[in-house]
């Protein structure tokens, strides 16, 4: 039996125990607390059992370095670079910030950590387009510019407003694609149900907010999203649903198209049935997942790997962070994997990051990763407070 006492306006209750009530819970934001059974052990965060790593010891391949960028950023969460090199950061609190974090020496250590807004509404993503840096709030997207250069955003604009707020997955995920519009995704409020129109679903609009309309749907929780730099496909991550056991479903790495129907709440994985909602008649209406990753694992944040830093054969291949289970009985994720291409698709996963987990803890869980214009990899973490940051050297 698993209870949970939530005090919010959109809160749970034991009705529909099965379908609404039971999908990831959100983090203890203010005025909310969450009381569930695997959270008491998913504290301990494990080591993936599905693919060894190809890693020396210290849980990196070799020439591979893992050193920290900066700390003290409550949970921070997807990251962006500005032309000037300037690292911002997104946080997932109801009062939540945008950080600025500056390198000013080069040494590959923020010097200066500068709130560049702050007071909103889980400030999840953020994404750079003509000065501007656009925000995913919970319940809207904005945009701020800094007019005086002091890294502090000085004008602040709405730009699409009235998302659909807070619920169980409650970070929209902001992006601009190949064609200059803007993307923003949006997670199920429930875990396996018919959920409402804008829901699990990945929206795209001007960058002005006019225009908005559905991209694709079926996305549960398509947290992360990018673009390949040579084909300009865009692929998504997303997060299966609970409560099918250890195993299942598999998490997707979806190559998304535009009116796409990638299958949720009815179908998972290669169009199989969900026990409780799915038919193979609905499922073969839809998308199956392009990539299958271990069920549970959370994969969030992904980047191309486009720098000159790491050796060549790393250049197109992904980067996926695996932010972690919490209701598994042997925990997985918690790492950052390489997902490699061939021809422009995936064909292989390995750990890439796998430092995290010690003495059947972590304290900390990877959400975003980033390339830099340095071609470093910079990761954020969002229990640590921590942006990460790998280099290669021979």
């Amino acid at each position: 039996m698993i209870g949970r006492l939530v005090s919010s306006a959109k809160g749970f209750s034991f009705k529909g125990l099965r379908a609404r009530n039971l999908g990831t819970p959100p983090p203890p934001l203010g005025g909310v607390l969450v009381l569930t059974l695997p959270l008491l052990f998913s504290a301990a965060c494990g080591r993936s059992e599905e693919t060894p790593a190809s890693a020396a010891p210290q849980g990196l391949p070799a020439g591979f370095k893992l050193s920290v960028y900066a700390e003290g950023l409550g949970r921070a969460r997807f990251m962006a670079f500005g032309t000037d090199g300037t690292l911002y950061v997104g946080t997932n609190e109801r009062n939540g910030n945008v950080w600025a974090l500056v390198d000013k020496n080069r040494d590959g250590r923020a010097d200066e950590t500068v709130v560049f807004a702050g007071g909103l509404g889980a400030p999840h993503s953020v994404a750079w387009r003509d000065g501007w840096l656009y925000v995913g709030e919970s319940h809207q997207v904005i945009r701020l510019r800094d007019t005086n250069g002091d890294l502090r955003a000085d004008e602040r604009e709405v730009v699409v407003p009235n998302l659909p707020a807070w619920g169980m997955h409650f970070t929209r995920t902001v992006g601009f694609g190949p064609d200059g519009a803007l993307y923003i995704s949006v997670g199920s409020d429930c875990n396996a149900c018919e959920d409402e129109p804008h829901r699990a679903t990945i929206l795209r609009a001007n960058p002005d907010g006019s225009g908005l309309e559905v991209f694709a749907r079926g996305l549960r929780n398509a947290v992360g999203f990018t673009w390949h730099p040579d084909t300009q496909e865009m692929w998504a991550t997303d997060n299966g649903r609970d409560w099918l056991g250890d195993d299942l479903p598999p998490e997707d790495l979806n190559l998304v198209q535009r009116g796409g129907d990638y299958g949720w709440p009815y179908c998972y994985g290669q169009r199989l049935p969900d026990p409780e909602l799915g038919s193979p008649a609905r499922c073969a209406k839809t998308i199956p997942a392009t990539f299958e990753m271990p069920a549970h694992s959370a994969p969030l944040g992904l980047a191309f790997y486009t720098g000159s830093m790491f050796p060549p054969e790393y250049r197109g291949d992904l980067f996926i962070a695996f932010h972690g289970s919490w209701n598994r009985s042997v925990p997985t994720g918690y790492k950052v994997v390489r997902v490699r291409f061939k021809n422009n698709r995936p064909v292989a996963m390995e750990n890439f990051v796998d430092v995290w987990f010690r003495s059947g803890r972590a304290a900390h869980r990877p959400v975003d990763v980033a390339v830099g214009p340095d071609g470093a990899l910079y990761i954020s973490d969002d229990r640590g407070g921590t942006i990460f940051r790998v280099t290669y050297q021979k």
